[in-house]
């Protein structure tokens, strides 16, 4: 496996000390947001699209520093129904990494409205009243599925070898079968990012998620959930307060370590290679109480302790 990090996980910093502090930590790439719900600090989009000079002149800063792209991070909603400049940004981002030769894309699989008529997301998470299922029959066979379509022959064409969509709530693709579901519906263009994070406040398991996935795992981000049992006793899990008062929530995203310790991140890295995956780990940091840096290095400094690496070279004694 290698280690990486997302690179909006230092957003306050420039692209040059960015990338500095990636070497000086040892890790072996950056993982860059491009659009959506990223202001994008470190990639300017539009220029990249246009400018050959531009491009050669971002990855040689990478080079330079012995650090890979890990991909290009397209987060936001495709689907949303008033704003189509995140469906082309995430268009935009598959044109650029063609013209630069990334071959994974990480985005989300997008939310559309509940009708044709409505104008904002709709996410169902229950079965009832029936018109929950009209909306995911709209959303799936009028919105997603030809979206998809569309989106998996453009990456094709431009050279993208893996979309690898993560598990996030509020968005149409969530969990295992959601996931599965457009994957069998759209080809092997599509595959997940198993971000641990967004299954914990979900009630998944993200151990068993990872056997589940197998082949279908493209990509990962390592994030940390805090389960607050007190407050979730009272308010459950389905949770809309800030994300700035951690202590008033039920889960809330932290650095690695500070939710489940080095033993868990262990389990699911050695869970990952059982399930076939030897890809990039992509250290995502949302912590907000720890500074963004230290909690960075922190993060940096327990993957290191428990990923493998090497490749696996035991063989039974012939006896």
């Amino acid at each position: 496996m290698k280690l990486g990090f997302v690179s909006d996980s230092l957003g306050g910093m420039s692209f040059e000390q960015m990338l500095d502090n990636a070497a000086r930590m040892g890790v072996s790439g950056v993982e860059v947001n491009t659009c959506g719900w990223s202001t994008a600090p470190h990639f300017d989009l539009p220029l990249m699209l246009k400018d050959a000079g531009a491009r050669k002149a971002y990855q040689a800063a990478f080079e330079d520093r012995g650090l890979e792209i890990i991909s290009l991070n397209a987060n936001g909603n495709p689907l949303h129904p008033t704003d189509p400049a995140q469906g082309e940004g995430l268009r935009d981002t598959i044109r650029v990494a063609g013209e630069m030769g990334i071959k994974t894309i990480c985005t989300m699989s997008g939310l559309p409205a509940g009708s044709a008529q409505d104008t904002m997301p709709n996410w169902v998470v229950s079965s009832w009243p029936p018109e929950t299922q009209e909306i995911l029959q709209f959303q799936w066979e009028e919105r997603l599925l030809p979206f998809w379509t569309d989106i998996a022959t453009l990456a094709k064409e431009s050279g993208i070898e893996r979309i690898a969509l993560e598990l996030h709530g509020n968005q149409c693709v969530y969990n295992v079968p959601s996931l599965w579901k457009l994957r069998d519906a759209v080809g092997p263009m599509i595959g997940a990012n198993l971000d641990p994070s967004h299954l914990f406040w979900m009630g998944a398991d993200p151990l068993v998620a990872a056997e589940a996935l197998g082949e279908a795992i493209y990509h990962v981000h390592a994030k940390d959930t805090m389960l607050n049992a007190p407050v979730q006793a009272t308010t459950s899990l389905l949770e809309n307060g800030s994300l700035m008062d951690i202590p008033a929530r039920s889960w809330s995203y932290i650095t690695l370590g500070f939710g489940h310790g080095e033993e868990w991140w262990r389990q699911f890295c050695y869970r990952l290679k059982m399930a076939g995956y030897d890809g990039w780990l992509s250290i995502e940091h949302e912590d907000v109480l720890l500074n963004s840096l230290e909690g960075l290095e922190k993060s940096v400094s327990l993957l290191q302790g428990v990923m493998p690496v090497s490749p696996s070279d035991y063989s039974p004694q012939d006896i």
